[in-house]
């Protein structure tokens, strides 16, 4: 048995929102986190994955899955359940996203001076252009 995951695992200031390094879909690489410390089901996943809707946690996961990143395990008795876990390859991804937490760690301060310089930017803009390039969501 796993333990409970954390519902403040991640900090709705996350780094990882700041980071441009994108794995998959803006939740992939929350899941495999989620995933790390072994089997989940889903809703124990949409826990800590705030604002996640269920449909959206459904396409990520089947996203993974077809990426051989995680497996899906039905469990049809005693009741039905369904676990996901991540793969040895999904588990060897640990590493590039780790360097890539690193390295977001590293530069926080020139990211954050980035996207306030570029906000600061788009407001002074056209009505139409900032519009189009909204600072909010980037990424």
């Amino acid at each position: 048995m796993t333990e409970p995951l954390d519902p403040d695992m991640f900090d709705p200031v996350c780094p990882s929102t700041l980071s441009p390094i994108r794995f998959g879909d803006k939740w992939a690489g929350l899941i495999i986190r989620c995933l790390e410390r072994g089997p989940r089901r889903f809703s124990e996943l949409r826990i800590p994955l705030r604002g996640i809707t269920a449909k959206v946690l459904t396409q990520s996961l089947r996203a993974l899955e077809r990426d051989g990143l995680i497996a899906r395990t039905p469990h049809p008795e005693p009741v039905r359940r369904v676990d996901y876990t991540l793969t040895p390859l999904g588990r060897s991804f640990l590493v590039p996203m780790d360097a890539a937490c690193a390295w977001t760690g590293e530069h926080w301060e020139e990211l954050l001076d980035a996207r306030e310089a570029f906000t600061a930017e788009t407001v002074g803009a056209s009505p139409r252009s900032s519009a189009v390039v909204s600072p909010v969501g980037r990424g």
